[in-house]
């Protein structure tokens, strides 16, 4: 049967249709999925065991070797971990479906420069033989450590660099405290293996800055983001997000215009009284993520 013509209304109704349509926003733009880990640092009360235990049941794929507890024979990546240590440390990841991406660098200060760096090597060997993508440094604190430190990371950036490494560093008061201090970082080291793994809680807690005009002059150096809140400076850090004054949307909005990709990892939430309460925290503080990233 042949189709009848269109009238001259309804070719115009279908076209306006379909011009309105086409000016309309995306609705099937891809959402910002980046990926999301949590740290151990908020069960150091209780065994890594715990830690990784708790950080899988919270929903997180991915785990951070932050903080070591030395005085419970855990050193995550440091100097004195030993094979055997790093190959059960592996083991448990594993064993929990984990994947571990990250572990936290101990810089020597105050000691010969030759010293600093095998040490520092020594620890990205660590992180080399656990397979992870980062290490990360948290600067310097005193300018007359200041030039030692750079020349160690300078080495470290190439080391790492040669075993698949990214070396990264988060704002951390002292040398690493905001922006102006990152950016003299940078060019101090001068390593395209160095960048920056943002800390928006640690912006207000070291400086009293606002975290997302600081992120601007830094953002394109960016590749990690370590989430945490923070109500001022010096202030308490381990609360849940929402509670502080880090405006997380705002700062991801920077980030995503600069091309970032992710991973954010959570670093802090309430630490409860026993591993699964804090366990309970760090899954709303996921959840308080996701829905943060769903509305970019």
């Amino acid at each position: 049967m042949q189709t009848p013509p269109l009238s001259r209304r309804h070719f115009l109704a279908s076209a306006t249709a379909a011009l309105g349509t086409a000016l309309l926003p995306a609705a099937t733009a891809t959402p910002t999925r980046w990926p999301i880990g949590c740290f151990n640092r908020p069960w150091t009360k209780w065994s890594i065991d715990e830690a990784l235990d708790a950080i899988k049941e919270a929903g997180y794929p991915l785990t951070g070797l932050l903080t070591p507890v030395a005085a419970k024979g855990e050193h995550l990546i440091g100097a004195a971990a030993t094979p055997e240590y790093l190959a059960a440390l592996k083991q448990k990841v594993a064993a929990r479906g984990l994947k571990a991406n990250l572990g936290a660098l101990r810089i020597k200060n105050g000691v010969p420069l030759a010293e600093a760096i095998a040490d520092t090597r020594r620890q990205l060997a660590n992180a080399h033989t656990l397979g992870l993508e980062f290490a990360l440094t948290f600067g310097v604190d005193r300018p007359q450590h200041y030039e030692q430190y750079f020349k160690v990371m300078s080495d470290a950036a190439a080391y790492a660099q040669e075993r698949g490494i990214k070396l990264v560093m988060k704002p951390h008061g002292g040398g690493s405290g905001a922006s102006a201090e990152i950016l003299q970082a940078l060019k101090a080291v001068s390593h395209p293996n160095f960048k920056i793994w943002y800390d928006a809680g640690n912006i207000i807690y070291y400086t009293g800055k606002d975290p997302v005009a600081e992120l601007a002059p830094i953002a394109e150096h960016v590749t990690g983001f370590c989430a945490k809140d923070c109500a001022g400076p010096k202030s308490e850090v381990m609360i849940q997000f929402g509670q502080g004054k880090v405006d997380f949307v705002g700062v991801f909005r920077k980030l995503k215009a600069a091309g970032f990709q992710g991973p954010i990892m959570v670093e802090s939430c309430q630490i409860g009284d026993t591993p699964a309460a804090t366990m309970a925290h760090a899954r709303a503080n996921r959840l308080f993520l996701e829905q943060a990233l769903a509305s970019l």
